[in-house]
């Protein structure tokens, strides 16, 4: 049996991390937390993820730069990104893209949109 795919949530805000944690494990996905960018960056040099959702503002390291990381890490080579961020404007997404982001989605979001969204990037994502 093929296990479930490996979660990382990244989000300063413990509330979404709560939520967030809660639809992905409902779903039955595996679920790591990172609260920061530092967590964040410290996680990813160590586990294989298939999908890891991040917030951008963060106290310490941004989301911008933990996607740039992710993507120059040989391990996580096809890791799906999904920023998940307050900041809806243009070229913050675009930014997001730049970095290597495979998906952009604004908060607030509705936890349908973003779960048919997960299960799609999984889908696409390299297995």
């Amino acid at each position: 049996m093929k296990t479930p795919p490996h979660i990382l949530i990244v989000d300063d805000e413990p509330n979404i991390v709560m939520s967030l944690e809660f639809l992905m494990r409902k779903a039955g996905y595996r679920v790591s937390i990172a609260r920061n960018g530092s967590e964040a960056l410290e996680a990813i040099s160590q586990t294989p993820f298939d999908l890891i959702m991040l917030d951008i503002m963060m106290p310490d390291v941004d989301g911008y730069e933990v996607c740039r990381q992710v993507r120059q890490h040989p391990r996580q080579a096809g890791t799906r990104v999904v920023f998940l961020s307050a900041k809806s404007k243009e070229a913050d997404m675009q930014q997001g893209y730049t970095v290597g982001a495979d998906l952009y989605l604004t908060k607030p979001f509705s936890t349908r949109q973003l779960m048919a969204k997960v299960k799609e990037q999984l889908a696409t994502g390299g297995d």
